[in-house]
């Protein structure tokens, strides 16, 4: 669970690089040429599979470790105070991941199934496919970005315990490294989360155009 979770999490940071190419607010080229290289790079499309084979890994462990954690107590304390040693997110996990897992349903088929299957019907001024459109048009749908800014919330989270958790769960523990991981660890999910609920609520207030 942790080598599978800090995999994503590297692609994580790829993935909000390629993005937040739209802050250059040019009508959508950088963010296009950044896209169309990440599209026909035969070593990203190789990457690829091995993402999506992190990815199902680390689906399969989480619903594995939910049920095992179940089945391990299926009668429920007669008083629990989950608060007195965890956070509220440590313990919602299963819930976090299942929402994340929804939400990444419905992004890989407004983006990832149009950029590689069905293809992108316009070009933009450099000749390039223009995915930015897509977003563009995506975005101008409220209940879309809404639910993406709320994917983001629960990203965070997710990434909260998630992060260091990785690292202790691999016994990368110290007294004098841990802290720096922990810290590392809260800035990293919040910048990143941030990052990628911006894009929906600039492109749908028409800061980024």
């Amino acid at each position: 669970m942790g080598i599978t979770g800090l995999f994503l999490i590297l692609f994580l940071i790829v993935h909000v690089f390629i993005n937040s190419l739209i802050f250059f607010n040019d009508g959508g080229q950088t963010f296009n040429q950044g896209a169309e290289f990440m599209a026909h790079n035969w070593i990203i499309r190789a990457g690829e599979i091995v993402l999506f084979v992190g990815l199902l890994a680390h689906i399969y462990q989480g619903l594995r470790l939910v049920f095992e954690n179940r089945a391990a107590r299926p009668v429920k304390y007669a008083a629990y105070n989950g608060s007195a040693n965890s956070k509220w997110y440590s313990r919602s996990m299963g819930l976090l991941g299942t929402l994340l897992l929804i939400f990444l349903i419905v992004h890989l088929s407004d983006f990832w199934v149009v950029s590689r299957f069905t293809g992108i019907p316009t070009e933009d001024a450099l000749g390039k496919e223009d995915l930015f459109a897509v977003m563009v048009d995506k975005f101008q749908n409220l209940g879309i970005v809404i639910l993406y800014v709320l994917a983001m919330v629960s990203l965070a989270y997710h990434l909260l315990h998630g992060f260091a958790s990785a690292f202790q769960t691999l016994g990368w523990n110290h007294k004098k490294y841990s802290p720096i991981i922990r810290a590392f660890g809260f800035w990293y999910s919040i910048i990143i989360s941030v990052l990628f609920a911006l894009m929906p609520v600039a492109i749908y207030t028409g800061i980024i155009k």
